[in-house]
């Protein structure tokens, strides 16, 4: 049972489905801000049997019934589309794209641009240069380019496409064997289905010989009226005023409507007023002369046991990653905290990639505490690069005139001699860092 206060439980199988209902909203609502219109009218199918029914007994015949669960739905959907502002239309007799394409063609004539919201490709037939169709849970948008790519005919043989395809989710019947690259090219070849009609006596093979039995049997010309779309419905009952479109103008939404029944569902997020709604609480600025991007504050005066703040720099200072941002005193304050920043070392610019080793090597490299610049077969002791001495790496020999030099960048010295086997052997990272940057030995 339904929680008399909160609305329906999500997951108890006894409350009502709502997610039909909550998924209309989302892409209502998404529609209403990705698509700007003066006019909008959200069409549905009615309840009854078609004019189709009447041409095909077996049109649709092969569709599983509409759930239970599903059907419940469709009053709650079409109630919250009129709350949002649409208008809701349904018209006994024939299909929903039969007016959507009725009042497409109408508006196009007078030169509105028209977009249909509708992942079916059947209404890819109404497809021109004023009229779009977008898909808005793929994102896919239909214009004449989008359609012809797609399918590899324009739109404006989409129909004779169809009546040769068929449509296995209404029972359409098509040409037997025929599919869309079949289709496609023989379109393509002889330009419309009459002309392909005309001349199905050329058309080899067992796909032509279903053509012709397709032609003879009358299937062809009923599968060419099934997926036809009228775009001559009359109308004039359900929207008022036509061809002026002023009684689909787009309505504000119905806030003091929506809100109960985003109570009686249980959509508790959009149920929220906006008075309601937690706002964030705005931020006090800071006393001067810190900046109002400072994070954290302390006393404007510094204990004596600290060190002077410098006096290059105000008593605030910019975030940085080398330390906490700095700021001025606050009232938030509880503890003190200060200590000067040091400046981030900055990497050699002589930095190359020659090998992951030795950028790694050289963006670690920070000129020496003192010079390094004595001759001899091993490095001192304080040079740079004495724990990666190219004595102890495999592949290298050290000659005793070579001068050790620590530098901003990876440096190793070797002869030639031996540069190409160490650059074989490769036995330490190390060696790699050395061999990348080593070329010919310094004396």
């Amino acid at each position: 049972m339904p929680c008399p206060i909160c609305g329906p439980c999500q997951g108890d199988p006894a409350s009502p489905a709502t997610g039909a209902i909550r998924g209309m909203i989302n892409m209502m609502q998404a529609l209403r801000k990705e698509v700007v219109a003066d006019y909008a009218v959200c069409v549905f199918d009615a309840s009854g049997p078609t004019f189709r029914d009447a041409l095909y007994t077996e049109y649709k015949a092969t569709r599983s019934p509409m759930p239970d669960d599903l059907r419940s739905q469709i009053e709650p959907i079409h109630e919250m589309v009129d709350l949002l502002g649409w208008k809701v239309v349904a018209v006994p007799g024939v299909e929903a794209d039969d007016v959507i394409a009725t009042l497409a063609h109408m508006a196009a004539a007078q030169g509105i641009e028209v977009i249909v919201s509708s992942g079916d490709k059947d209404l890819s037939q109404l497809v021109n240069e004023h009229i779009t169709i977008i898909d808005t849970m793929s994102g896919k948008r239909r214009d004449v380019a989008g359609v012809t790519a797609e399918f590899g005919v324009p739109p404006a043989l989409m129909v004779d496409y169809q009546a040769l395809v068929g449509d296995t989710v209404d029972n359409v019947p098509g040409v037997t064997k025929v599919g869309p690259k079949t289709a496609a090219k023989w379109l393509e070849e002889y330009g419309s289905l009459d002309n392909l009609m005309a001349n199905a006596d050329a058309i080899k093979g067992v796909a032509g010989n279903n053509l012709r039995e397709a032609i003879a049997s009358g299937q062809l010309a009923l599968s060419r009226q099934l997926v036809t779309m009228k775009t001559d419905c009359a109308l004039a009952d359900y929207i008022p005023g036509l061809p002026a479109f002023d009684d689909i103008t787009l309505d504000a939404p119905d806030n003091a409507g929506l809100l109960p029944f985003y109570e009686k569902y249980g959509f508790k997020g959009l149920a929220m007023p906006p008075s309601r709604v937690q706002q964030p609480r705005p931020l006090q600025p800071l006393p001067s002369p810190c900046p109002a991007k400072a994070a954290i504050c302390l006393p404007t005066t510094p204990p004596a046991p600290w060190p002077k703040k410098p006096s290059t720099a105000p008593w605030c200072t910019t975030p940085s990653s080398t330390g906490p941002t700095l700021t001025s005193g606050s009232s938030a304050c509880r503890k003190p905290r200060w200590q000067p920043s040091t400046p981030k070392p900055t990497p050699s610019t002589k930095c190359v990639r020659k090998s992951s080793a030795s950028l790694s090597a050289c963006k670690q490299a920070r000129p020496p505490t003192s010079p390094c610049g004595t001759r001899g077969p091993t490095p001192p002791r304080n040079c740079r690069w004495m724990k990666c001495s190219p004595a102890s790496s495999p592949g290298f020999k050290t000659p005793s005139t070579t001068s050790w030099a620590s530098t901003s960048s990876t440096t190793a010295m070797c002869s030639p001699t031996t540069a190409s086997r160490c650059r074989a052997t490769r036995t330490t990272p190390c060696c790699k860092a050395m061999c990348s940057k080593c070329t010919s030995p310094t004396t």
